[in-house]
């Protein structure tokens, strides 16, 4: 799964300069995206925060300078949106099927980072999904892969 998702960042970013972040570089509405997220239940923890250092690190090879700078970016962009649909739009133009599926897993990622999920998480990523074009059956096989990553075990498929 993690090569999928360098795979999905890699495709995302080809063409573009690593360490530049124009207003429409689709790094800034993924950022925001994790973000809009990780606040979602009013409480941001360390390991939300560290879980996203993590993957935008890891994933588009950035070093600390630019990793928080692409933070800020994101945290900016965050604030002046009024709902999820500002980033989904673009990256739904820009990302494929699968593409789309990897980045709700990503999100599921950020939000069991600190072994828990809330009801408004839950909601946001419908929303996010709903809006990339996600399936609903597809979202909760990413959030159940998401869990397992995280050490949770199966969880309830209900949702």
């Amino acid at each position: 799964m993690l090569d999928r998702l360098q795979a999905f960042f890699q495709t995302v970013m080809q063409d573009r300069p690593k360490a530049v972040f124009a207003p429409d570089d689709p790094r800034i509405a993924v950022a925001a995206l994790c973000l809009q997220v990780m606040e979602a239940d009013g409480i941001v923890r360390d390991a939300e925060r560290e879980k996203l250092r993590e993957i935008l690190k890891d994933q588009y090879g950035l070093d600390e300078a630019n990793l928080d700078a692409l933070i800020a970016a994101g945290q900016d962009a965050e604030n002046q949106a009024v709902d999820y649909y500002r980033f989904t739009t673009e990256l739904k133009r820009q990302l494929d099927e699968e593409q789309r599926q990897q980045l709700v897993g990503l999100l599921w990622d950020i939000v069991y980072a600190d072994g828990t999920r809330s009801e408004m998480e839950d909601h946001a990523i419908w929303r996010v999904a709903d809006l990339l074009g996600v399936s609903g059956r597809e979202r909760i096989v990413q959030r159940q892969e998401a869990a397992e990553r995280a050490g949770l075990g199966a969880i309830d498929d209900a949702t």
